[in-house]
This record gives C-alpha cells, sequence and structure tokens, in this order.
C-alpha cells in the first residue's frame, strides 16, 4: 500500500494544496513497516490535479494536516482513503504511526 504525505521544507505542509513536494511510502502491511521511501514535487495547486495525479502514482491513503472539503470529495471519488489532522511535522512519523493506530490528530486546519 501506497501513502502520501504532503510536505514543505521537509515537514508536514500544513495546508495539503500549498505543499512543495510529497513524500511517499511503499508499507509492507504485514509487518507495518516502509519499505520505500521518496520524496517527489508537487505538480502544483489546480483544483482537481493532485487528486487524480496521486491515484496515478499509485496512492492509497493521503495523511495531511488541513484539507478542503473539495479536495477531500475528489479523493474518495479516486478511491484514496484521507487522514486529516495529522499533528506533527515529521512525515514518515506520520505513516508508522497511522498505520500503527497511533497518529494523533487534531482538527482540520483548512477552512474550505
Amino acid at each position: 500500500m501506497r501513502y502520501a504525505v504532503p510536505i514543505t521544507d521537509d515537514k508536514v505542509a500544513t495546508h495539503f494544496g500549498h505543499c512543495s513536494h510529497f513524500a511517499l511510502f511503499d508499507i509492507d502491511e504485514t509487518r507495518n513497516v516502509i519499505m520505500r521511501g521518496e520524496v517527489i514535487p508537487s505538480p502544483g495547486h489546480e483544483p482537481g490535479v493532485l487528486p487524480a495525479w496521486l491515484a496515478d502514482e499509485g496512492v492509497s491513503v493521503v495523511i495531511a494536516s488541513g484539507m478542503g472539503s473539495r479536495a477531500q470529495a475528489l479523493f474518495r471519488e479516486n478511491r484514496i482513503e484521507v487522514v486529516i489532522g495529522a499533528l506533527g511535522d515529521d512525515p514518515e512519523r506520520a505513516v508508522l504511526d497511522y498505520i500503527r493506530g497511533v497518529l494523533a490528530t487534531g482538527d482540520n486546519i483548512c477552512d474550505h
């Protein structure tokens, strides 16, 4: 399974659509470990582009701090699970905490 975390300056981006890169992680679900990770540049923020692009990258889950409701709906249309309100700065830690069931989350900081 492949996870994506929006990042800026190597930290979890506070707003999904305005990130500069995405950290992608391939997970071995039987052992709950990261098998491979990479950072790739975002293609930019245009309505509808990121959900389709991440779907083409094979992403199944997006973990984000904040994301608008329209983007969340577009991810659902692309059969990508969305986890909102992730706390903390480390994208790898966010994924590991999520797959282990201990990810700390708060409110969605995006209000649109």
